[in-house]
């Protein structure tokens, strides 16, 4: 499966920002999904992830209440709905697919990996 993340740019403080993760080659109607990102100089970090019906989801502390994510399987898409934005995360956000249809925190069990979109949040 090959992943294309798109949506990132430039917004202010208190913006919002809605990224997409479109699937091609493949369905990923059966994948559990996650969003990470990875700041200059960090490592990449688990920001969101989905099951594979869109009932579980899990958020890392940091974004809950302000970021949503979610999937739509008619157009092989996952999003990632950024309300509330802070500078703190300003970050190449990329998402991921895994082999099984739950849901993971950690990046090495993410088989497929998009290219990145980048978000910049100024203050």
């Amino acid at each position: 499966v090959q992943l294309q993340a798109s949506g990132g740019g430039l917004v202010q403080a208190g913006g919002s920002l809605r990224l997409s993760c479109a699937a091609s080659k493949r369905t990923i109607s059966n994948n559990g999904m996650g969003w990470f990102r990875q700041a200059p100089g960090k490592e990449r970090e688990f920001v969101a992830a989905i099951d594979w019906r869109g009932q579980s989801t899990d958020y890392t502390d940091s974004v809950k209440g302000r970021f949503t994510i979610s999937r739509d399987t008619r157009k092989n898409t996952v999003y990632l709905q950024m309300n509330r934005l802070k500078p703190e995360v300003t970050a190449v956000y990329y998402c991921a697919a895994l082999r099984r249809s739950t849901i993971a925190r950690m990046t090495s069990e993410y088989a497929y990996w998009g290219q990145g979109t980048l978000v910049t949040v100024s203050s």
